[in-house]
C-alpha cells in the first residue's frame, strides 16, 4: 500500500511539473512540449519560424534561445511562421 502511494505521488509530482507555466522555456522544455527534438526547435528559431530570443544563459559564448509562453500558444494554435528563405529565392 505504501509502495503504491509513493508511485502516485511520484506521477502527481510529474503531472504538476508538466503543467508548470513558465514566461520563457528553454529549447529542450519548448521541444518536449511541442514533442519535436531540441535540434528542431532551435533551427526553427535559428530560421524565423518560430519566435525565439537569445539569452547570455547558453553554455561558453553561445547564447542559447528562449521561447515565451505567448510564443507556444501560437504555435500551438497556428504552427509555424512561413519560410521567408523561400519568399527571397
Amino acid at each position: 500500500m505504501e509502495a503504491r502511494l509513493d508511485r502516485m505521488e511520484t506521477l502527481l509530482q510529474v503531472l504538476i511539473k508538466r503543467q508548470t507555466i513558465k514566461d520563457y522555456y528553454q529549447v529542450e522544455e519548448f521541444a518536449r512540449l511541442v514533442g519535436k527534438a531540441p535540434f528542431t526547435c532551435r533551427e526553427w528559431c535559428r530560421l524565423g519560424r518560430i519566435k525565439g530570443q537569445k539569452r547570455q544563459s547558453g553554455r561558453g559564448l553561445y547564447p542559447s534561445w528562449a521561447i515565451s509562453h505567448q510564443e507556444l500558444l501560437r504555435y500551438q494554435k497556428e504552427g509555424l511562421l512561413p519560410d521567408l528563405r523561400r519568399r527571397l529565392a
